[in-house]
């Protein structure tokens, strides 16, 4: 069976860290592919303006170019209303029946698992791999076995070399005119710069 790898996300920009991540669990995990796949409205973020769609769909296809084994995927962009990774994971499966998936996630969004729909079903669909972040500890177990009652089985905890870079902080920093241009992709930052992205009005 073929191990594929989902990297779902705003990428709002796309980064190193993103890039660094899914390599890394690829090798450790043997997977075949990595499908980084760009929400549409994520459903957790509903309250927060985020970058037109097209705008972070073109970044993450120009930072995953040059890898053959990482594929984007548009499922969650082109689906109407709020982004729900359970949904993702079943769209995912019926274009892919023979593979295993392997949902990456970071340890701080670990944690807000059973605040997601269906986090029980969305195990089921996929193993979910934590991978820590700076700042965060280990899994909160009793926490996650509440909403995920197979959550040790389903849940695997990945040791990844710490890379603290944040869209959050990109953003603030084009926009305050700072450097960026090695936290992101050679070609982000350029598109970043050609579109005026992040920039204060």
């Amino acid at each position: 069976m073929v191990r594929v790898g989902v990297l779902g996300g705003t990428f709002d920009p796309i980064h190193i860290a993103h890039l660094f991540v899914a390599e890394e669990v690829s090798y450790k995990l043997g997977l075949a592919q990595v499908i980084f796949v760009p929400a549409g409205q994520p459903y957790l973020k509903e309250e927060k303006a985020i970058t037109l769609a097209a705008h972070r769909l073109e970044m993450v296809r120009r930072a995953i170019a040059s890898n053959p084994r990482f594929q984007l995927s548009t499922l969650d962009i082109e689906r109407a209303g709020p982004t729900y990774s359970v949904d993702t994971l079943v769209a995912l499966r019926q274009q892919q029946p023979e593979a295993q998936f392997y949902f990456i996630v970071g340890g701080d969004t670990l944690a807000e698992l059973p605040r997601w729909r269906e986090p029980a079903r969305l195990a089921e669909l996929c193993y979910l791999v934590s991978v820590a972040r700076p700042g965060y500890q280990s899994p909160p177990w009793a926490t996650l076995e509440a909403a995920i009652p197979q959550a040790r089985e389903r849940i695997l905890v990945l040791d990844v070399p710490q890379m603290d870079i944040s869209s959050t902080e990109i953003r603030a920093r084009v926009a305050q005119g700072l450097p960026f241009r090695y936290l992101v992709p050679e070609a982000v930052a350029e598109y970043i710069v050609e579109h005026k992205l992040y920039h204060r009005a």
